[in-house]
């Protein structure tokens, strides 16, 4: 009867760690927080990509926020901070949700989910859904894709290049 009396007290108390370490799973990004990262590479439209993204955890790592660099004017000839970034674990839904705004007035947002190791972002760019892919080649070095991505397969790719971590 003790025994089942000190079991019933702590997980009373032990219950609700469970519960505050479920609603913060953004363990997904823990290879890319404290880090900087850099791509360059064409769209399949000819123009240039280049882009430095670093990650931190903020809120208790309750949030992850991603500060971006990339071209600020259509031109292309100006670097600079363009897109500041929040990920966020919805307790409501069970997934990741995320928003960037850009320098132009902007917001993107989408759901965020990972294929093993690989980091996939999704989101609505007029009627088409858009996947952003960061897959893991290895803990310096991702595979970049932007394109239609459905059910496993790429129906069609925008953009190709690598991230890698800068030192």
């Amino acid at each position: 009867m003790k025994m089942n009396r000190i079991k019933h007290i702590l997980l009373i108390f032990l219950l609700p760690l469970f519960a505050i370490g479920q609603t913060r799973d953004l363990s997904l990004f823990r290879n890319f927080v404290d880090k900087t990262w850099s791509a360059q590479g064409k769209w399949n439209n000819g123009t240039e990509f280049k882009q430095e993204v670093s990650f931190h955890y903020d809120l208790d790592k309750a949030i992850v926020v991603s500060k971006s660099k990339g071209f600020v004017n259509k031109e292309q000839t100006k670097f600079g901070n363009r897109n500041h970034g929040v990920r966020q674990y919805d307790t409501a839904t069970n997934t990741i949700k995320f928003w960037e705004f850009d320098i132009f007035g902007n917001v993107t947002e989408g759901n965020v989910y990972a294929e093993g190791k690989n980091v996939i972002y999704q989101y609505k760019y007029g009627d088409t859904t858009v996947t952003d892919m960061w897959e893991y080649v290895d803990a310096s070095t991702y595979n970049f894709k932007v394109g239609s991505y459905k059910n496993g397969t790429w129906e069609e790719i925008y953009l190709e290049t690598v991230f890698k971590e800068k030192n």
